[in-house]
């Protein structure tokens, strides 16, 4: 099994690497489309902003692909900005469309006390703990967050774990073969491996 890692130009590509690496798998870059039908699961860094982001993954041609390999329900793990791109829009940046796979927008954390962006450790409360890829972590696990907007899924049913800062926000969504979580599992220590590694299990990346 193959697993490729979107590679636009941006986004905390080394330190996942490093982490699927340490899982047993050698991960595939995918800077262009042609590398997409060689893969058997996907994962989807982000870091960086919402329309900078897509205008990156526009220059690449990879759109399409993804779009493509996202309509057919194949195994795909989005991270922080690569969950929120999945979405229709931003608040963060007006007028570009997302990939559009959920219905929703993607919002600013409101004005509070608290400190924006939303940095550091801090629980997510899953809605079915014991279902994979969450077997083994707890009804409440930590993991970290970086981040100042959150997507607010139309359709709740999709929402897979939910943490509180300031308001409840989606943590993770959840579809058929795709996840997607707004903390980074890669810096999250033995939590965050869990999660990448039960991902990798239940799609026959790793036993």
């Amino acid at each position: 099994m193959t697993v490729g890692v979107v590679d636009y130009g941006g986004g905390n590509i080394r330190s996942l690497v490093k982490a699927l690496e340490s899982l047993g798998v050698s991960p595939r870059m995918l800077a262009s489309p042609e590398g997409f039908a060689d893969c058997d699961l996907l994962v989807f860094p982000g870091q960086g902003a919402f329309g900078d982001c897509m205008r990156k993954l526009e220059a690449r041609e990879l759109v399409a692909p993804l779009k493509a390999w996202l309509s057919a329900d194949r195994p795909f793990f989005g991270i922080c900005v690569g969950y929120q791109l999945l979405f229709e829009s931003s608040e963060e940046s007006p007028g570009q469309p997302g990939l559009g796979i959920f219905k929703g927008t993607v919002q600013h954390f409101p004005e509070t006390s608290l400190k924006v962006p939303h940095m550091g450790w801090n629980s997510a409360e899953l809605d079915e703990p014991e279902s994979s890829p969450w077997e083994g972590l707890g009804p409440a696990p930590f993991f970290y967050f970086v981040h100042s907007y959150y997507p607010v899924p139309a359709d709740r049913s999709l929402i897979a774990a939910e943490t509180e800062y300031g308001p409840r926000f989606a943590a993770a969504v959840q579809r058929g073969s795709i996840i997607a979580t707004q903390f980074h599992p890669e810096k999250s220590q033995k939590a965050g491996m869990r999660l990448l590694g039960n991902f990798l299990r239940d799609n026959g990346a790793i036993e």
